[in-house]
């Protein structure tokens, strides 16, 4: 069955409620919505729920980049309960490959299994989130200011269209979108250090300082803007390499990442 689903052209959102419009392809990466309903492994009293067109080569990919993407957007919700069943319905695909997913995510440490019921949300304080900034700011900060030192201003200016992206995905409030464009210019910065476990070490932290903490107020568009500005005005000092701007806006910028 999972097969025949994953072999659709189109289908309605996931969390669509009858009779709305199809959704746009789930490759996109759409966030997941949960109803109050999907909590717990027993389904047998849930209506069914609409399908949506999963790839069968990149179903577990795809289900963790959405569910990803739900942790950042606060769509799943801090210290409550996911099945696998239950969202595997929603997917239109089995329990195995979103199961697989939720593994993925206790491995960074976004969910914990509980025995028998599913997956809960990790509940965070904000004593957790500055440590994370800490150590990313240990970690970039001063590779960034070693590159400011030797990378040309042609090889900053090529980095201009990732400070773009996240400005334009600051503009439309969506914090899942903003999260990946901010991620990717963070990383291609810091490639240019030629350290490829360097990168991944700091993507990884970078990722889990977007979970949002578990009593916080939903981020406003104008601290997405105002963050994604600094990426910009940060380029354009190095490009211009003017190192005492640079080391100014670097620190300033990691002292707001708990933001």
């Amino acid at each position: 069955m999972e097969q025949d689903r994953a072999r659709g052209a189109a289908a309605a959102h996931p969390y669509a409620p009858p009779g709305t419009a199809p959704a746009a392809s789930y490759a996109a990466a759409d966030r997941v919505r949960i109803p109050e309903q999907a909590r717990g492994e027993h389904t047998h009293s849930e209506p069914p729920a609409p399908r949506t067109t999963v790839r069968r080569h990149s179903v577990r990919g795809q289900i963790l980049q959405a569910l990803r993407a739900s942790l950042v957007s606060g769509e799943l919700v801090p210290g409550e309960v996911y099945s696998a069943p239950v969202l595997g319905e929603r997917f239109g695909v089995s329990a195995t490959p979103v199961r697989e997913a939720m593994q993925q995510l206790s491995l960074e440490g976004a969910v914990e299994v509980v025995p028998n019921r599913g997956f809960r949300v990790v509940e965070r304080g904000a004593r957790e989130l500055a440590e994370l900034a800490e150590v990313r700011a240990l970690i970039e900060v001063p590779v960034m200011l070693r590159l400011a030192r030797s990378v040309p201003a042609a090889r900053w200016a090529e980095l201009r269209p990732l400070a773009e992206a996240t400005a334009a995905a600051a503009a439309t409030g969506d914090r899942a979108s903003y999260a990946e464009s901010d991620r990717a210019f963070h990383r291609a910065v810091l490639s240019l250090a030629g350290n490829d476990q360097l990168v991944a070490i700091a993507d990884d932290l970078h990722r889990r300082s977007q979970w949002p903490l578990s009593s916080a107020p939903v981020t406003r568009r104008a601290d997405l803007v105002a963050d994604a500005a600094e990426h910009s005005a940060l380029l354009e000092a190095l490009i211009a390499q003017e190192l005492t701007v640079v080391q100014s806006l670097v620190r300033e910028h990691f002292t707001g990442a708990d933001r």
